[in-house]
């Protein structure tokens, strides 16, 4: 699951055992070498989806953008500015080493090309800075981290961020059958994890069956979004026809 460059057993344990923050404060030098970041081919599959039903956008904001894997994404979708928000200093210092000065070379070139920057910050708690400013919101990986109770807040803030009219999209994979194998690891990873949630302090919040989209989907209306899915066929159906990858298209309406 790892290549030679990525953390060590040792490194993922003392990860584990610390907050979320600072877990992957330590993990930021080698999680691109991970299987946490977000493949290529899902950000792909998103991309395309939105360039064709949407076109381009003007600001994109990644929220949780980790070590910026979404970042080139959005600036060939947004034609002004891309930010990406994220609670840990360590990730965000990968993703400015990387994408930062590549948007500010990229700006210098090119008039009216799309800078970058990035913005430490709690998701649940979006900066009101970030307000009514941005045309897209994405998010990919992150969602373990909130508790079912957080979604609300977390929601909220995105609703803020946008411009009305403006859409927030994410990924949501089907449900897996209790009869797969996946089902069972997720399940005891999930059940771990609030073991050790329960006898050790800080908590890691990091859990894989917390986002339903019933669930999801409830939160965003309360939120004040529009709520609707489309299949990413780039990753084919299941055998009863269900698409296996939906993305999720929440928008603020526009203002009456």
């Amino acid at each position: 699951m790892f290549s030679s460059h990525g953390p060590s057993v040792r490194e993922l344990a003392a990860q584990a055992l610390t907050s979320v923050e600072r877990g992957y404060d330590l993990l930021a030098p080698k999680f691109d070498h991970t299987p946490f970041r977000t493949p290529d081919r899902m950000l792909d599959a998103v991309e395309e989806t939105l360039a064709q039903r949407e076109g381009s956008f003007g600001a994109g904001l990644d929220v949780c953008c980790g070590t910026g894997a979404a970042i080139g994404m959005l600036r060939r979708l947004c034609r002004e500015r891309v930010t990406g928000v994220d609670l840990s200093a360590g990730m965000l210092a990968e993703a400015e080493r990387t994408h930062g000065a590549e948007g500010r070379a990229v700006a210098g070139d090119r008039d009216g090309a799309a800078r970058v920057d990035f913005v430490r910050a709690d998701a649940r708690e979006l900066p009101d800075a970030l307000g009514d400013f941005y045309d897209l919101a994405v998010s990919f990986g992150a969602f373990g981290h909130f508790l079912p109770a957080e979604r609300p807040a977390l929601f909220s803030g995105v609703h803020r961020a946008l411009r009305p009219g403006g859409l927030f999209a994410f990924p949501i994979g089907a449900p897996i059958p209790p009869s797969s194998p996946l089902w069972w690891a997720v399940a005891g990873f999930d059940a771990a994890m609030r073991v050790r949630n329960a006898v050790w302090r800080p908590p890691f919040v990091m859990y894989y069956r917390t986002f339903p989209l019933s669930g999801v989907r409830e939160d965003l209306r309360a939120a004040g979004f529009t709520v609707e899915t489309v299949p990413l066929e780039q990753f084919g159906r299941q055998d009863g026809g269900a698409p296996r990858w939906r993305l999720v298209l929440a928008r603020r309406p526009l203002a009456p």
